[in-house]
């Protein structure tokens, strides 16, 4: 999924939004931490957008990994609320596969028990995405992860999957 999504959301692609909405839901439909249940539901979102609602999605897309990646986020998530898929899972797959060794995918359980796990005060798990969280969250986990042996950390996904595994009576 990571090449696939690397050269799907180069800078140069941006040209073509339809193109990009295109590929966000072939990654969706794709990925293997994405709910069996949102991958159908994401699909007949993009194809039901009227033209220029794909147009804002893709620039916040664009925002998001080659931007002002704050405003991409929201620009994003107030699109994917109204199609009621602004989860975490969705709103973090596309940078996360994008930039796997800075960027995090937010699975929600795994979330809350890496927070209770590691006793992380500061952070405060809430369902409903926002930018605040996710700097706060890829922070910590970049910093953990800088603290490992590099072979069980090849990517933040694999990496947060390794402390999910690994947490003792979760």
């Amino acid at each position: 999924m990571l090449l696939p999504a690397r050269k799907s959301f180069e800078k140069g692609n941006f040209k073509n939004p339809a193109l990009i909405v295109e590929n966000m839901s072939k990654v969706v439909s794709r990925s293997s931490v994405i709910s069996l249940f949102e991958k159908p539901k994401f699909r007949d979102f993009v194809l039901s957008m009227h033209p220029d609602l794909k147009r804002s999605l893709a620039f916040g897309l664009e925002e998001l990994l080659h931007g002002e990646a704050q405003q991409g986020f929201e620009a994003m998530l107030e699109i994917l609320k109204n199609g009621k898929l602004g989860h975490w899972p969705v709103m973090t797959v596309f940078q996360t596969y994008y930039r796997p060794d800075i960027e995090v995918f937010i699975k929600p359980t795994t979330t809350k028990w890496v927070i209770q796990y590691f006793e992380l005060k500061d952070l405060q798990y809430n369902p409903a995405p926002a930018w605040a969280f996710y700097q706060d969250y890829r922070a910590v986990i970049n910093e953990m992860k800088s603290k490992v042996d590099p072979f069980i950390s090849p990517s933040n996904m694999a990496f947060t999957g390794f402390l999910m595994m690994s947490m003792e009576g979760r």
